[in-house]
This record gives C-alpha cells, structure tokens and sequence, in this order.
C-alpha cells in the first residue's frame, strides 16, 4: 500500500508551545527589519518597505512550511532522504553555472530564476541533518567505527567543500560544527571524534592564512581601531549600536546606526540594531525567547520516539543553537566578523522558510513522542 506523504493520525497534541514561539519570533524579526532597513530601502529601492515585503513573503511561506513539515509522514521523509542529498549537491553546484548562479559582494551564493532567489547552502544544512538522521537509524552500532563514520563524514565534506568555493566561510563552519555534532550524537567515540577536531582545526588555519580577506578580517578581530574605513569598520559600528543601547536602548525605530552607518543591519547585524533599541534589559528576555526555542528542542529530542526522530531533533535544534551564537559573537567582537544571519530574525527569504519548516518537523517529532512533558 502506498504510504500518504501526510499524516493526520497522532491523536496526541505536540509542543504546541514551540510553534507559538516559532512565529512569535519571526514577527519581532520582522519589526526591526523595518526599524534596520527602511532607511537604507527607501534610499536604494524608493520604498522604505522593500526589506518587510520580501520577509513577509518569507513568513507566509514559512508558516505554510510548518503546518506541511508538521503534518508530514515521518517514513516519507526517510524515503526522501537520498533524492533530497543529491539534489542539494546539484543545487550547489548550479551556483557556478553562468546565467544561474548570483554573484553579490565576490561571492556567488544564490541561484536566481526571474525575480526568485534560493541559497542552496541553507538547504544543505538540514540534507546533512536529514541524511544522517537516516544513516544512524538504519546502522545505529556503525558509528562506534571509524569507518562507519565515513558516509556521514564524506557527504559533509562535500558540502563543506561547495560551500567553501562560493566561497562562504561562515556556512562551511556551520556545517562543520553541525556534522560533528551529528556524529557525536550519533554514537561517535571520543578518541575519533578528536581524531576529526585536530585536521579541521588545521584546515581552518589554513583556509584563514590563504585567503587575504581572511587575514584582513582576523586583523580586525584583533584590533578594530587599525583599520577603521576598513575591515574593522563593520565591526566598530556594531559596537558603537550595542553600546548606545545601554541598559534600556534608544527607543523602538529610533536606531542611528541603521541611517547608512552599520552594513547588512536588517540582516547579518541585526542584532546590534535590535541591542541599539532595546538596550541590555531588552536583550536580555529577547535570548530568553530564543533559549527556550533550544530549550524545547532538546526536551522534544529527548522524548523522541525512535533513533532517526532523536538525530532529526538534535540536528535541527543544533543548527538552530549554532547559528544563534555565532551571530551573537560576531556582532559584540568576540570572534572574527562573518556573514551569518540569526536565524527566524534576520532579513533572508531562504533562511526563514527552511528553518520554520525544521520546526514543523520539530512540533511533528513531538506529536510522536515517548512520554509527556
């Protein structure tokens, strides 16, 4: 008997909780896109709205993402996990064809059809999720050797390496982190997975040292104040936002680093808008609202049903937990500036969609779940 691709039959009533906080997110992200971008929209597009448009776009498809993803049949996404790996690697490698791939800023991330726009990298994110989900299920005593690491390890790698050559070095490490992370969840043994930290911490050395703008940017890690119409300048007036937002901020909309001083502020620096207005205090109830997102997420992989619904939890709550912090360190200084955005807040039609549809999936696991909570 054919399998339906959605499933309706869980009389049980899942993390509702995680949802709710989910949009609830995703709306205050989509305030300070317009207190970040309106500026700099109306001067560059003639409409103060053009950021909030696309996102609201993003949000709609997104929300109709996470109704599907949560109502989706589990063992239909298992079946999809081969086709959807490989379709993420011919998405990636579609970046580099002339006349398909979009370059902005040096790097070729996108691929645009019309007026539409995808980043690949954002899908392969939960492909590596989804395949090793999938893997480990399949083989749950095969990651306790190093050989039965590789299929996971290879097929990481080869994203890694795609991603690299966009080149995209904050994503390559996203996937990275996240990779080891599946492993070790997986089943993965100490002695391998240091065995795995010591060369990727080599590669990533090396991967700094031979690309100059690398270089430029650790420089300006190190010391802001040496190039500051340079390098360090992004990262100055990240700190000059956060700082003016004091205790309590300056006040919703009343940013003044969004009027053409801080680049990227409705996406990669966000952040430092949202701390300019909302201050400390502010930023403060604002992580807690993203804390309990990891914080049920982690509750739901522990309740999972099964091996493949614990590795797809985790996976999805990690990347989630990944990208949030690394965001966090690059805009207050404490690791060198990289594009990332923070994830359901930051401008990005791509990014949106694909995260609230992993929280379906997250709400879905949860309907299943082994216990109560």
């Amino acid at each position: 008997m054919k399998e339906k691709i959605l499933d309706f039959s869980s009389a049980k009533k899942g993390d509702i909780l995680l949802p709710i906080a989910v949009v609830f997110l995703s709306l205050i992200g989509i305030v300070f896109i317009y207190s970040a971008s309106n500026y700099s929209a109306n001067s560059t597009y003639k409409d103060p709205f053009y950021f909030v448009k696309k996102q609201a776009i993003g949000i709609a498809l997104g929300i109709v993402a996470l109704i599907f993803t949560s109502n989706l049949n589990l063992n239909v996404l298992k079946k999809l996990n081969v086709p959807i790996a490989i379709i993420c690697i011919i998405l990636l490698l579609l970046v580099f064809v002339p006349g398909i791939g979009v370059e902005n800023y040096g790097a070729r991330r996108w691929i645009g059809f019309g007026g539409f726009t995808l980043q690949p990298s954002e899908i392969a994110k939960f492909s590596l999720i989804l395949f090793s989900a999938c893997y480990v299920s399949k083989h749950p005593n095969k990651l306790k050797t190093f050989i039965g690491i590789m299929p996971i390890l290879a097929y990481g790698l080869t994203l890694c390496l795609l991603i690299i050559l966009e080149p995209n070095m904050s994503i390559t490490v996203c996937v990275v982190l996240l990779m080891i992370t599946l492993l070790f969840v997986g089943g993965m043994r100490i002695k391998h997975l240091i065995i795995l930290i010591v060369p990727t911490f080599l590669v990533g050395v090396f991967l700094i040292i031979s690309a100059p703008y690398r270089l430029d940017r650790l420089a300006a890690f190190l010391n802001p104040w040496s190039s500051p119409k340079g390098e360090g300048y992004q990262l100055i007036q990240s700190l000059y936002a956060l700082g003016s937002g004091g205790w309590f901020g300056v006040g919703l909309f009343n940013s003044r680093q969004k009027f053409a001083f801080l680049p990227f502020s409705e996406s990669d620096f966000i952040l430092s808008v949202i701390g300019e207005e909302i201050g400390f205090v502010g930023l403060f109830f604002f992580f807690l609202l993203l804390g309990f997102i990891i914080y049920r997420g982690l509750k739901i992989a522990s309740n999972a049903e099964d091996i493949f619904s614990f590795v797809l939890a985790v996976g999805i709550t990690m990347i989630f937990g990944i990208q949030t912090v690394i965001n966090a360190l690059v805009v207050t200084g404490s690791i060198p500036p990289t594009g990332l955005p923070l994830p359901l807040v930051s401008s990005g039609n791509t990014s949106i969609i694909i995260f609230m549809a992993e929280m379906g999936l997250l709400y879905n696991i949860s309907k299943r779940r082994k216990l109560t909570f």
